[in-house]
């Protein structure tokens, strides 16, 4: 346990020193409140599909030498994914106050190093170098009751594209979480560390006078032991600056469509609700 404490703490200090900004005033900054939903989300165990309303807050930064991104997603699911205890309301969703809610926050910070060191790390389709270092936490009210502890670190290439971005990371993974199903002093799990390796892109482009992006991530993970297995995930969204249209403002009220793609869900082998494709209706308000 001593051993498993100090690894933790070693590498929780690495990360947020690679991870703590330069003092310096924000370049550029993007706010926006979300909004998911769809019908066809799964989870591992349950036999039938799962509607969940999605609501979102998300920070993005850039600063003189890297950049910021911070989001929490609220999930309310309908009682095909049932909360442990089903006696409460939720003003959130109220026709679906018998499915569990769950809160889950991602936290990345990017330093270029071409900043940092004055230097030019471009080569062929590459423009920077990066280094990022971040954390995601989780939990959710059902037996289960996740409690997802994950620290990352690892290199990060950015791609040159005409407009926004396309990272490509390979992140070292150190992750505990909480099983209620484990007998009392078991629980809380440690796994073996791994490897996501993670793509992440936001597009803008018009389609005529249509102004649109297309935006998302997909991660790759390995298995981390405790009988799990290699994980994929990609969540991706096309959306229409329904701002500029409407009102003439940039960047303000955007709607589309998206999808997630899950295979393996949280490492699981092959099995019940452990594969999702789910189409979502999307909507963001910038701020």
């Amino acid at each position: 346990m001593k051993q498993i404490s100090k690894r933790i703490l070693t590498v929780s200090a690495l990360a947020m020193a690679v991870a703590a900004p330069h003092v310096s005033a924000a370049n550029w900054s993007d706010t926006f409140v979300g909004y998911r939903y769809g019908t066809e989300f799964t989870e591992p165990t349950i036999d039938s599909k799962v509607k969940k309303h999605i609501l979102s807050l998300t920070h993005a930064s850039g600063y003189d030498y890297g950049q910021n991104f911070f989001n929490v997603d609220l999930l309310q699911s309908n009682s095909a994914d049932p909360a442990n205890d089903t006696t409460g309301g939720n003003a959130f969703a109220p026709n679906d106050n018998k499915g569990a809610f769950e809160a889950y926050v991602t936290y990345r910070h990017q330093l270029h190093l071409g900043k940092v060191f004055n230097q030019d790390f471009s080569f062929g389709p590459v423009k920077e170098v990066a280094v990022t270092a971040g954390f995601d936490a989780n939990t959710k009210n059902t037996q289960f009751a996740p409690r997802k502890q994950m620290i990352v670190v690892g290199p990060t290439l950015k791609f040159d594209v005409p407009k926004g971005f396309l990272d490509f990371s390979v992140l070292y993974a150190h992750e505990r979480n909480h099983n209620g199903f484990k007998p009392v002093g078991q629980r809380d799990i440690t796994f073996n560390d791994y490897t996501i390796y993670n793509l992440t892109w936001g597009l803008p482009f018009e389609l005529g006078v249509v102004p649109m992006k297309f935006q998302g991530f997909g991660n790759w993970a390995t298995a981390k032991g405790q009988g799990t297995t290699d994980e994929q995930l990609v969540r991706t969204s096309l959306m229409v600056d329904a701002g500029k249209l409407a009102f003439n403002k940039d960047n303000t009220v955007w709607v589309g469509v998206g999808y997630e793609y899950w295979r393996n869900k949280f490492g699981n082998q092959d099995g019940i609700g452990t594969d999702t494709d789910a189409a979502t209706v999307n909507l963001e308000w910038h701020f």
